[in-house]
């Protein structure tokens, strides 16, 4: 029986994937935690923790090189939301390009009898521009990124799209329509309209910066629905005094972005749908299910992706560091247990290496030895021992 615990309110639809060989909530020790957005980097990890799923794109929420140490494996939902930050997005775009946010302001504020005419007199303050061919650079073309291209293409935009990680199977997603850009600055140097889809990490934590909004076509509106940090907000603010940029507009609040008429704060409600949620709750769940009877690795933001058949009676998987003669060292474990090896496969991503055996010759009686000798290895993390 697999223990699994969450922390937020996860969708029922989600939860009800876990078969009768799983219980929610029923321990703290549990085999696996189902989360959203609860804050792991003081908490302490069960010893019987082996995997974490967040449904939902971003992982900045939990430690992952304490996650890794513990011999844990961390999951994101990627693309189960990108339909929802996308419709937000094309909203934008749409109120941006016809000034509705400050027509319905000014609205607000003038009612009474004799609206309707102070309106007609006043409404050209309000006068805006369609979106048909206007150009939208869309940085990072990935789940969302290729939705929010699509979409604008079929509202009639010139979209060009920018991407140097593209992914084969994310390039399957963007019409034949959209134009690729070389490089960042051919992206955005005539783009009406810049809208950032990229992950948070080292590269692109501040890549929207004084320099790159310079190069932008004087005038542009930008839209982060991202991530926070990705855009400088001080440079926006610089950018938007000056005219360079029209407008910004984010799902990340700052304090140095308030109370200004050309800024656009919304509260991190990109992904908040009951659609969105219900798409991560349930990828998640099953994501739990595939990596705790199989093994098998897809979209952890920690380990490497590996997947095989499994077709023979046990499965031993192992997270080691990813160093020279590792292999050496498990494989000489399983011949000093008498354990012929049926197939095995290995894969690494930076230090972190995940390897696979799958055995038909393993007695009961043999696990807890096998699993002892081979965490005596130093540099592993966790072995498992899966029975089919």
């Amino acid at each position: 029986m697999y223990q699994i615990k969450t922390f937020n309110a996860i969708a029922p639809e989600g939860l009800a994937i876990f078969n009768n060989h799983y219980e929610i909530n029923k321990t703290e020790d549990a085999d696996a935690y189902l989360i959203r957005s609860v804050d792991l980097h003081d908490h302490e990890f069960p010893k019987n923790l082996k995997v974490i799923a967040r449904a939902g794109a971003g992982f900045n929420n939990i430690p992952l090189d304490r996650a890794t140490n513990h011999g844990i494996a961390v999951f994101t939902t990627p693309g189960s939301n990108a339909n929802a930050v996308k419709e937000v997005v094309i909203a934008m775009l749409i109120a941006a390009s016809r000034n509705l946010f400050a027509a319905a302001a000014y609205s607000a504020k003038n009612s009474g009898a004799d609206i309707s005419l102070r309106a007609e007199k006043d409404k050209t303050k309000f006068n805006g521009e369609e979106l048909t061919g206007k150009t939208l650079a869309v940085i990072g073309v990935g789940h969302v990124g290729s939705l929010v291209a699509n979409a604008a293409n079929a509202l009639g935009m010139k979209v060009i799209g920018y991407d140097p990680y593209l992914s084969a199977d994310a390039a399957w997603q963007i019409s034949m329509a959209i134009n690729r850009a070389n490089t960042f600055n051919d992206a955005i140097k005539d783009a009406d309209f810049v809208t950032i889809h990229v992950p948070k990490n080292s590269e692109t934590t501040g890549m929207i910066n004084t320099q790159t909004i310079a190069a932008m076509k004087p005038g542009a509106t930008l839209l982060n629905f991202a991530r926070g940090g990705i855009v400088d907000n001080e440079a926006a603010i610089d950018a938007l005094n000056t005219g360079q940029l029209t407008s910004y507009m984010t799902d990340f609040g700052d304090d140095v972005l308030l109370d200004r008429d050309d800024v656009v704060i919304t509260p991190h409600i990109g992904g908040s749908t009951a659609e969105a949620e219900v798409n991560g709750a349930t990828k998640g769940a099953t994501t739990i299910i595939d990596y705790l009877e199989t093994g098998n690795v897809h979209d952890s933001v920690n380990l490497p992706s590996l997947a095989v058949p499994f077709n023979t009676e046990y499965r031993i998987t192992i997270i080691h560091e990813n160093i020279p003669n590792m292999v050496g060292q498990i494989t000489t474990a399983l011949a000093n247990e008498n354990i012929n090896i049926e197939s095995m496969s290995n894969a690494a991503r930076d230090k972190v290496a995940y390897t696979i055996i799958d055995t038909n010759h393993l007695q009961t009686k043999q696990v807890d030895e096998l699993v002892t000798e081979l965490d005596k290895i130093s540099s592993v993390y966790r072995t498992r021992v899966i029975e089919k």
